[in-house]
């Protein structure tokens, strides 16, 4: 695919969808969060610490199951830190910090302009915020063009790259910055990242 079409296909990918829909009141406050990663006109204090940060463009895209709309988001990202005790900052076009997910063993905390959410574990926070949790842990060595080592995995020759997880990681791209993963299970989700190089 070219560079082009890949950023018409990025593109389709963001402007796909409905808002999210809030189911009860917990899906309803992750909700008005994540609507806050994408649209505030505030932010947080900057990134300092980052370390050994994986950065660039993110974006999720689930697709519609049952009464629930297309939903997905899509900013720019740096994550850093390991699975264990990591940060994940979303980012606005101007690079003003939107959103910051926190966690260390016994906390996990998502944190945006105008309020600060716990929540027991990641997969919790990204299951509130959209309706599907997302392997954040897993998420460190993916980005990096390797299967994550705290579950089993299956080389794929076409295209380039592994299944794991449930998710299949797309690597024909790899050598761009693109890593693209996609869970088939429904409903599907997909999550495509160009890392900064």
């Amino acid at each position: 695919m070219s560079r082009p079409a890949a950023r018409d296909a990025d593109t389709a990918v963001r402007q796909q969808g409905a808002p999210l829909a809030a189911r009860g009141a917990g899906r309803a406050a992750a909700a008005s969060a994540l609507l806050a990663l994408l649209g505030a006109c505030t932010t947080l204090p900057p990134v300092t610490d980052a370390g050994d940060a994986l950065s660039g463009r993110l974006s999720v895209a689930v697709d519609a199951a049952g009464d629930a709309p297309p939903r997905s988001v899509s900013a720019a990202f740096e994550l850093s830190g390991t699975p264990a005790r990591g940060r994940l900052d979303l980012t606005s076009p101007l690079g003003s910090v939107l959103a910051r997910a926190h966690w260390a063993p016994g906390e996990v905390r998502l944190a945006t302009p105008d309020a600060t959410t716990a929540y027991p574990d990641l997969d919790a926070l990204t299951r509130e915020a959209l309706g599907e949790s997302l392997p954040v842990a897993a998420l460190f060595d993916w980005l990096r063009g390797r299967p994550w080592t705290g579950a089993p995995s299956r080389a794929q020759a076409a295209p380039p790259g592994f299944e794991q997880l449930g998710w299949a990681v797309d690597l024909a791209r790899f050598d761009e910055g693109w890593v693209v993963a996609r869970r088939p299970a429904p409903p599907a989700v997909t999550v495509r990242a160009r890392l900064d190089r």
